[in-house]
């Protein structure tokens, strides 16, 4: 299959569980990124491969994924002497080394490659243009004294805590679900980074001309100015503080029932210099107010550089929650928030080939989302990986026919038993993409029993 600038991943042409990567990366161009001695079993690619693997099992072992090659794709073994006699040992310890040995540039271009490869598949989101939503999180290390002094772990009034504490900034796309490869950074420590920072490094990553979404954290002038002038279209939410602040400099442009919008020369303030000291003198930004009052009371507050209405603001900026159950995906579903790696550099390898995992199954996803005929959002992440999990990673390998039959198969069962519910009524319980940490229960109590006296309170001060 010819790779052109627009891939097309045809399902006939697959022969192997994970053959997309050849498709949109062939072996020869992967192993000219980082050559290997003409005797060398686990080459460039098939490493890149082998991580990938580990990673769509959840964080399968090293032995495991050895095991699984010998047994089922003998295939992508070069060749080799020590292969072609049986003689190769099961031992993990060259597949140990060859991870070691893999260049972080290489693994980095594979990730962006098939990142960028698999986003082109997806159809713009509004306006005829991509939408990425971008937001921070954080994942915990192996405690080891690389990883430690790399990324802190978390201090209190007891000291430091075990685990080495890594902060992510993630850019996904919306219609699609892909994600692009992270920005990474201490959380903690003297030389900690902040989600501003790490925002405004992820903007390079976005393909210009693409609208991106953020929560309240990124609503602030230094991003804004970062992604606007690079060339990338914001929609962000903003602080009530913040807002009314600029509110009180705007100009209003529209005023329906609900629904307000102003216009403004947004100029940077003393503090937002103070954080962002290489913002130019003239620094400035034409953009919109909205303030929408939703069915609930609360009030949104979004700035944007999009000459929209309110309300088409409001309905692009509600899907900014769908990047918390991607972050939930990639993080719980396969488990990277169990990375134990002991090096830093090891790290952000295995870091890199679960974007590249994740981004496989979410292009399974809208393929059986194509045959359903939904959006690829409407099937669910773990239901599609489980499928793809049991009928083409975990079977043995088969003729070209067999495997057809087995990938329509997999599609077809995808895409009926991996629809979410439809919800038409309202929820009567907070939205969240897992249940929250232990630790912060005692808050969310706390936060349930003063919303219990306010109401008691209304209650009993209302007239007769």
């Amino acid at each position: 299959m010819a790779v052109t600038d627009e891939i097309v991943v045809d399902k006939k042409e697959l022969h192997a569980a994970l053959d997309i990567l050849h498709q949109m990366l062939p072996e020869d161009e992967v192993n000219q990124l980082q050559a290997s001695s003409s005797n060398t079993v686990y080459t460039t690619y098939l490493t890149l491969w082998m991580l990938t693997l580990q990673r769509l099992g959840g964080g399968t072992s090293l032995e495991g994924v050895v095991k699984d090659i010998l047994s089922n794709s003998r295939d992508l073994l070069p060749p080799n002497k020590r292969v072609e006699e049986g003689t190769l040992s099961q031992s993990s310890a060259a597949y140990s080394a060859a991870r070691q040995r893999l260049e972080l540039s290489t693994v980095e271009h594979f990730a962006e490659r098939i990142s960028n490869s698999l986003i082109e598949l997806s159809p713009p989101a509004f306006e005829n243009k991509r939408t990425f939503i971008i937001d921070g999180t954080t994942i915990t290390l192996s405690p080891t004294d690389e990883l430690k002094e790399a990324f802190p772990p978390a201090t209190n009034q007891h000291g430091d805590s075990v685990w080495p504490v890594a902060m992510l900034m993630v850019a996904h796309e919306l219609r699609s679900g892909c994600a692009l490869p992270p920005e990474i950074g201490a959380m903690y420590g003297n030389k900690n980074t902040s989600e501003s920072k790490l925002a405004r490094a992820i903007a390079q990553r976005i393909p210009r001309g693409s609208i991106v979404l953020a929560d309240s954290g990124f609503g602030i002038f230094g991003v804004a100015y970062e992604f606007v002038c690079s060339g990338r279209p914001i929609l962000f939410r903003m602080t009530r503080s913040r807002f009314k602040s600029l509110r009180r400099r705007a100009t209003l442009v529209e005023d329906v029932e609900g629904l307000r919008a102003y216009e403004i020369q947004w100029t940077p303030s003393a503090k937002d210099r103070n954080s962002h000291p290489d913002l130019p003198a003239d620094a400035s930004l034409h953009v919109f107010l909205h303030e929408v009052i939703l069915e609930d009371g609360e009030t949104l507050c979004l700035v944007t550089s999009l000459p929209i209405s309110s309300a088409t603001a409001a309905e692009h900026y509600s899907y900014r929650y769908d990047v918390e159950h991607d972050i939930r995906d990639i993080k719980v579903t396969l488990q990277t928030e169990k990375i134990r790696a002991r090096s830093v550099s090891m790290v952000k390898k295995e870091l890199l080939t679960s974007i590249v995992a994740y981004n496989l199954v979410v292009q399974f996803r809208r393929q059986a989302a194509d045959l359903a005929n939904v959006l690829p959002r409407r099937l669910s992440f773990t239901k599609v990986w489980d499928t793809f999990q049991k009928y083409l990673v975990a079977k043995p390998p088969c003729d070209a026919a067999t495997w057809q039959e087995r990938y329509d198969e997999a599609l077809r069962l995808a895409a009926k038993y991996g629809k979410l519910p439809n919800r038409p009524k309202p929820r009567t319980h907070p939205r969240m993409a897992h249940p929250r940490r232990p630790k912060s229960t005692k808050f969310m109590k706390l936060q349930a029993k003063e919303k219990a006296k306010s109401k008691e309170k209304q209650t009993i001060e209302k007239p007769k």
